[in-house]
């Protein structure tokens, strides 16, 4: 399935989750989407975006992701098949991963069980970098974007007038 559908998935799922408990598995479930995305575009994405993703695929591994109840239902991630459109699918993991964050900062004020306040903050922390990853790999694409505008050559119909069509 594709990254977009994925991530659209999620944030449903997520604003249908109505126990702190559900919450933290949509988090956890949003960190290994974010993680798989990641390592896809280290693979297979834009080069400028490929140092940036490895770090992305990286984030939270080895913190307790394997013993989550949601790791017990499956993984969403499990399902990504391709990234069709870098910029989209990361603009919109952003957004997953913004929406994670308030949810769990909602559950870790709201809880009084001490191991569950912990894993919100574990995994507040978890989406937070990969949010900051995701934002630069945006930074990254806007760059090369406004590089390639650029190293453009000047449209001949323009000529040397510029923007209004005047050549004085």
């Amino acid at each position: 399935m594709d990254a977009e559908r994925l991530i659209a998935t999620g944030r449903h799922a997520l604003t249908e989750s109505r126990t702190a408990l559900d919450i933290v598995a949509e988090a956890w479930q949003a960190q290994a989407l974010a993680q798989a995305i990641g390592s896809h575009l280290a693979l297979c994405g834009p080069l400028e975006l490929r140092s940036e993703a490895r770090g992305l695929g990286e984030i939270g591994g080895g913190r307790g992701l394997a013993d989550h109840p949601a790791v017990r239902t499956g993984l969403r991630a499990a399902q990504l098949t391709g990234v069709s459109e870098a910029r989209a699918a990361l603009t919109a993991l952003g957004a997953l991963l913004g929406e994670v964050g308030i949810a769990l900062v909602g559950v870790a004020c709201a809880t009084d069980e001490e191991g569950l306040y912990w894993q919100c903050i574990e995994a507040i922390d978890a989406a937070d970098e990969a949010g900051d990853r995701v934002r630069a790999m945006l930074r990254r694409l806007a760059a090369r974007d406004r590089d390639r505008e650029r190293a453009r050559p000047p449209d001949p119909a323009r000529g040397r007038a510029g923007p209004s069509g005047r050549s004085d």
